[in-house]
């Protein structure tokens, strides 16, 4: 009772209000969910399968190169060729997670993936090295599409973008590996060495195969199914509290065309609802204004972030560090492993930022970092290209800004891509809406990496560099002026997000994102209304 004056005694009516008003001030962030975090781990784990073969085949091309005696055209093909490839992969794991379940098209993919690094590591030929690229591909296909799509549906809102960026930091970890397995092997002799490379590739797989049996379902999914039972459990272990978990199951509910006073454990659900049919007339054919804009944005965010060059880096950082002036094998894979240290260490940074800064920001920062290491990077190798002598200066600033370029680009361009596409489309259009964002990935992505070694003879590595910053500028400000922030919002949100949108919106961050933040009790009212 200290502090009651007569005022107070007098007007007993008021108590009630005055105890609500600290209720709604700033919301209390929830903890992290631990078993939300588990399950995104044991799902971004099929990421680790595109990052490894992406980090081994930098070290192992050399190495493979001499061994078939095989042209750089071979060589580019050969490097790339995966990405295309994985097309077919990304196309069918929109359908097939539909009908089989996001779960067990991981399981799938780990499967793919395990045969086709076997394939590759017991080549005896080129044409036989390209059979077992074709077979991992279609595995890494099915999982750069299936880990983001199934964190996002499985993660709450509060934490959604830190637990989205992890196909990308389980991307970078597995670059890392190759890396490492690289330089572990360069000393075998030269017909072994290489085939350890790709062969241990396979390890990852099983691991993965192993794991995902303790995962449960998705439970967009188990809705679609009409298992709504299933679906409620999942949800209460994943959400940051028991009404959250309630609305989340009553906005999917909603979305997938189940009446919100059902509440049987299992329901019948129209076929076209739960296989996904007539997905492509909607995505393609007869899109909503707003659907069109969620298009372009997953598509656009895609194409640049593979343009702008990450692939060539990555692949070819050998090659690269061979053109500044590093000279044997051990110098150009030691320079790679810290390529691999500093985009494995940034990401990492990025998963902590990206639900307290917000999409947007981290995005633009990201970009216009790329946009000055790439104009740096190709003004030193010109350098050292019209210079007859070893300019060290040059030298050391082509490496520090491979390093800073990698690093802007883990920051910001690399998991926001993942995280938004796995955020923006609605339910019934998310499997094959980011199937086809994915496509635009690994298109662009092979096109880079076919053409990069080419590309460098035709105009100079410096001059390829140049062009990739030019790209960077373009992505910035379609960036800046087409894709709105999602920080906070649900994912049954985007389509009032998207629908009307001019492209001044995409300035600051949706007028009602402050409502949609992490506290889910000051979620159900907008989002109601």
């Amino acid at each position: 009772m200290t502090g009651l004056t007569p005022e107070n005694q007098s007007v007993p009516s008021t108590a009630p209000a005055t105890k609500h008003v600290p209720e709604l001030g700033p919301p209390v962030k929830p903890k992290r969910n631990k078993y939300a975090f588990a399950c995104a781990i044991l799902a971004s784990m099929t990421s680790i399968l595109l990052g490894y073969d992406i980090g081994v085949m930098s070290g192992a091309l050399i190495y493979i190169k001499r061994d078939f005696d095989i042209t750089d055209l071979q060589v580019g093909v050969l490097a790339g060729i995966l990405n295309i490839f994985s097309l077919i992969g990304s196309c069918a794991a929109g359908k097939t997670s539909d009908w089989i379940g996001r779960r067990n098209t991981i399981v799938f993919a780990g499967a793919i993936f395990f045969a086709g690094a076997i394939l590759m590591g017991l080549a005896p030929n080129y044409a036989f090295l390209m059979f077992g690229r074709f077979v991992a591909g279609v595995g890494v296909g099915y999982a750069l599409m299936i880990a983001p799509v199934y964190t996002a549906e499985v993660a709450p809102a509060s934490s959604r973008g830190f637990l989205t960026s992890f196909p990308e930091v389980f991307i970078n970890a597995g670059i890392m590996l190759g890396y490492v397995s690289n330089l572990a092997f360069s000393k075998f002799p030269l017909k072994l060495g290489w085939r350890f490379m790709l062969g241990i590739g396979s390890v990852p797989s099983v691991l993965l195969a192993i794991g995902v049996l303790a995962m449960p379902e998705s439970p967009r999914w188990l809705v679609i199914q009409g298992r709504l039972g299933e679906a409620k459990r999942v949800l209460d272990k994943t959400s940051d509290s028991p009404s959250e978990a309630a609305l989340r199951l009553e906005e999917i509910k909603e979305a997938a065309g189940i009446p919100a006073d059902c509440h049987d454990d299992v329901v019948e659900v129209s076929r076209k609802t739960s296989h996904g049919s007539g997905v492509w007339k909607e995505l393609l054919i007869r899109p909503t204004p707003a659907v069109r804009r969620v298009m372009i944005a997953a598509m656009g965010i895609h194409f640049f972030q593979q343009a702008t060059g990450i692939d060539a880096v990555v692949l070819f950082s050998p090659r690269i560090f061979k053109t500044a002036g590093l000279k044997t094998d051990h110098q150009q894979l030691l320079a790679t492993v810290a390529v691999g240290i500093v985009k494995t260490s940034f990401i990492l940074v990025a998963t902590f930022l990206i639900d307290r800064v917000g999409r947007r920001p981290l995005l633009l920062t990201s970009v216009g970092g790329m946009i000055l290491s790439l104009a740096t990077l190709g003004t030193s190798l010109t350098i050292i290209d019209h210079t007859e002598k070893k300019v060290m200066w040059a030298l050391v600033l082509s490496i520090a800004t491979v390093m800073t370029y990698v690093a802007t680009f883990s920051i910001g361009a690399g998991p926001i891509t993942w995280v938004y596409t796995s955020e923006i489309f609605p339910l019934r259009l998310r499997s094959q809406g980011s199937s086809m964002a994915v496509v635009v990935n690994r298109v662009t992505s092979g096109v880079i990496s076919m053409t990069f070694l080419s590309m460098s003879k035709a105009m100079t590595t410096g001059g390829a560099f140049y062009l990739f910053g030019g790209i960077a500028t373009v992505a910035w400000v379609f960036f800046y002026t087409f894709l709105p922030e999602t920080q906070g919002r649900s994912l049954e949100d985007m389509d009032e997000l998207f629908s009307g949108f001019r492209w001044r919106d995409s300035k600051s961050k949706p007028k009602n994102n402050k409502n949609s933040s992490s506290n889910p009790a000051v979620e159900i009212g907008p989002n109601k209304l």
